[in-house]
């Protein structure tokens, strides 16, 4: 009876000793921007335009993930999210790890509002209220560095493929 608990607990023993050599750490790779396009933000105030860098999300893939997981965005980089659909528009910031502001825009491209300093890691809602048809996201606190507002407009352009 000795003899077979002292084989027992070193078995366990054994088994955990085993179990905790086995672990490993995953490490997330890091994503880096990929410039897709060019985007310019036309200030109908006073005719300022603001140039961008553009990441496009028009696949299903592209449009759920969006800047999840990403580490940071330089403020002339932003990501622009092309919808088939003109609806309105309901976005949130699961797994995104940089604060945003949330520019949506309609189909004739005009801002039709905002969502300011969107809480990374916040599951939310954060509603666009009126029917659009591509949202912009910037770093947050740009909308009103850039004073932006309803009725400003885009344009943009997709790099040529070789």
């Amino acid at each position: 009876m000795f003899i077979k608990r002292i084989i027992c607990i070193s078995i366990i023993s054994l088994s955990v000793f085993a179990c905790k050599e086995d672990k490993k750490t995953i490490k997330q790779t890091e994503i880096s921007f990929k410039k897709e396009g060019t985007l310019s933000v036309f200030k109908l105030k006073d005719s300022t335009k603001i140039n961008l860098d553009i990441e496009i999300a028009d696949t299903d893939f592209d449009i759920q993930t969006g800047l999840m997981y990403r580490n940071s965005m330089k403020d002339n980089q932003a990501m622009l999210f092309v919808f088939d659909d003109v609806t309105e528009r309901y976005f949130y910031m699961k797994n995104t790890k940089i604060p945003l502001d949330i520019i949506y825009i309609d189909e004739a491209k005009n801002i039709v509002s905002f969502q300011k300093n969107a809480k990374p890691m916040d599951e939310t809602s954060l509603p666009s209220n009126v029917p659009a048809k591509y949202v912009l996201e910037v770093n947050a606190g740009l909308v009103d560095a850039w004073s932006l507002a309803v009725g400003d407009s885009i344009s943009y352009t997709e790099n040529k493929i070789n």
